[in-house]
């Protein structure tokens, strides 16, 4: 047998562009799995913060660029690499649009990349493979079957994310668990802050200062990591809490994963939480669960009647019995 017949089949490049928010990210991961399980290497484009969150991960990621010009400058340095590294490049669909604007799937065409992504805001002539939008679906199943559209196959996604962890994003949480006296298992993180709306209607539960002030008979520390801008917010509104400004994602997945649990409006770091396997409660109000709940085995979600926002006493009883609960071991990576 010849020695070239022993050599695994060379990876298939693939150029990916993420979302723009951190939930999205994290729900992109399994479709992202999909495509590198079936030999395709991944040369991510995203926000700046999505390196540091998928750094567990092992991928190549690229920060987005601010203008279009700079963005389809990266965009033709990837496809010349891309090409270098495997001739049939551009006789295939070699790229994957997951945002939904015209605007990216513009930047792929004049970077004369052939991606698939969605019809939508007019862009089916931009891409290379245009499918339909369904509605009613998970956000994560959204992004999983682009990835299967791609490969031509259709598994069912995987019950929870397990997103990857780094080692280094490890240590640096457990200094900072050291440094302000939080055991494993021993604390709560809560959420209180989500950006933008839904339907037009804000995400963030008026009754969370309240509620985050009725856990102190708990005992356990009440720990907040807030985002750029929502410092002072989180000083005020949430006197008897932990604040830890300035945490990056890696490390906010880190300390995370080793919380009792996590406590949290429809926002990115609920997202997170679930996706490294943290218990997570959920307090929804307008926001539809069945396409924006966070994913995974350990979530509890929390809603008041007809898309309104549920009373306090309903979350307490739901977070009490979720610390009653034993929390399953880890699987292994």
């Amino acid at each position: 047998m010849s020695s070239s017949k022993l050599q695994p089949p060379a990876s298939r490049p693939l150029v990916v562009r993420l979302r723009n928010w951190v939930g999205d990210v994290v729900l992109g991961v399994p479709a992202l799995r999909l495509l590198a399980a079936h030999g395709h290497e991944l040369h991510l484009i995203g926000k700046p913060w999505a390196a540091k969150l998928l750094a567990g991960e092992g991928w190549q990621v690229h920060a987005l660029p601010k203008t279009t010009r700079e963005r389809v400058r990266l965009l033709r340095t990837l496809r010349r690499g891309c090409r270098a590294a495997d001739p049939g490049f551009p006789r295939r669909l070699n790229a994957i649009a997951f945002p939904f604007s015209f605007s990216s799937a513009l930047e792929m065409r004049l970077a004369g990349l052939r991606a698939i992504g969605h019809a939508h805001e007019g862009r089916s002539l931009l891409l290379g493979r245009a499918l339909p939008r369904r509605r009613g679906m998970h956000e994560l199943e959204v992004y999983w079957e682009l990835a299967c559209a791609l490969l031509g196959q259709a598994p069912q996604p995987p019950a929870a994310i397990g997103l990857r962890v780094s080692e280094p994003h490890r240590e640096q949480a457990a200094r900072l668990r050291r440094e302000h006296g939080l055991e494993p298992g021993r604390y709560l993180v809560l959420c209180p802050f989500a950006g933008g709306t839904f339907e037009k209607l804000p995400k963030t539960w008026p009754a969370f200062p309240a509620f985050a002030q009725a856990l102190a008979p708990l005992g356990l520390p009440l720990v907040l990591c807030p985002g750029p801008g929502e410092e002072d917010a989180a000083r005020r509104d949430f006197p008897g809490c932990l604040v830890l400004p300035g945490v990056d994602l890696g490390v906010y997945a880190a300390l995370l994963q080793d919380a009792a649990l996590m406590v949290s409006n429809d926002t990115g770091p609920g997202h997170l939480a679930a996706a490294v396997g943290t218990p997570t409660l959920s307090v929804l109000g307008p926001t539809d669960p069945q396409q924006w709940r966070p994913w995974g085995p350990q979530v509890s979600i929390v809603r008041g009647d007809e898309g309104g926002w549920p009373e306090p006493a309903a979350v307490m009883a739901q977070l009490r019995r979720m610390l009653a609960a034993p929390r399953p071991s880890a699987a292994p990576a």
